[in-house]
């Protein structure tokens, strides 16, 4: 988190859109390094379970834990890239209802991160979404450091997480979807926690959402995109009934309480 808010104060960029991309981007590494794994090890269930229960638990858990920590003022922050992050987890549902796989569909949503990113990078957050303190600015080069062992310990980490949840589905004989679904979505998704709970702790409340909403978005068209990309099968159907509703209703309750508390510091104003 340190290391972020440096660079971006270097970069002139908000710190919205730091939690957006830089952040949420690293803190999806796990996620990223767990269901590549899965997908060459031969178990794409894992990697969609991973994609579905990370999504959940930063909805509602790390989220949630952060504001626990320290109340989140959200004052407007992230209602663009919250309605972002509804239409996401539609469209994917919706390739997971209808049973389609193929590379070119994985491709599709991977062009479709890119656009977002550069869509949000030209269109900066409203002084209504960007609702931060001052900072003195850190070294740029100790921001860098900081960054970048954040990740390679992330990275680390989820290649060991992976290898273990292979393990303990084949020993409990459990299916991979619903261990990628629960152990692997809980460890992999400890970065956000933690990096939301500290942001939220330094008064960043838009780091800690941007961290959510970014990571949500980034699980589900790049780690999503890079699954179907290179194994295109079917999503598991095991995960229709309760799993991806639930999904749904937790990315749109985050878009309820964007829009409300925007609207609502609005008419203050």
């Amino acid at each position: 988190v340190r290391g972020a808010v440096g660079i971006a104060q270097k970069l002139g960029m908000s710190t919205l859109f730091t939690g957006l991309v830089i952040v949420g981007a690293a803190t999806s590494m796990p996620e990223m390094v767990a269901s590549v794994q899965a997908v060459a090890s031969g178990s794409p269930e894992i990697a969609w379970g991973n994609i579905v229960g990370s999504n959940i638990a930063n909805s509602l858990l790390i989220l949630g834990g952060a504001a626990l920590i320290m109340p989140i003022v959200l004052a407007g922050v992230g209602r663009r890239d919250s309605v972002v992050s509804l239409l996401a987890t539609l469209l994917v549902w919706a390739i997971a209802w209808w049973g389609l796989a193929s590379s070119y569909i994985g491709v599709a949503l991977l062009v479709a991160l890119v656009l977002y990113i550069v869509w949000r990078y030209r269109h900066p957050p409203t002084q209504v979404e960007e609702q931060e303190e001052a900072h003195p600015a850190p070294n740029f080069l100790l921001s860098l450091l900081f960054f970048a062992a954040g990740v390679a310990a992330l990275v680390l980490g989820g290649g060991w997480l992976v290898t273990g949840a292979i393990e303990i589905a084949s020993d409990l004989g459990v299916s991979e979807a619903v261990i990628g679904l629960t152990i692997v979505a809980v460890g992999t998704s400890l970065p956000e926690l933690a990096a939301s709970a500290v942001a939220a702790f330094r008064g960043h409340a838009e780091l800690a959402m941007g961290n959510v909403l970014g990571s949500n978005i980034f699980n589900l068209l790049l780690i999503g995109g890079v699954t179907m990309t290179i194994a295109p099968l079917a999503i598991p159907v095991e995960l229709l009934d309760i799993e991806w509703p639930l999904l749904v209703a937790s990315a749109a309750l985050l878009l309820g309480l964007c829009a409300a508390y925007g609207a609502y510091s609005l008419r203050v104003a």
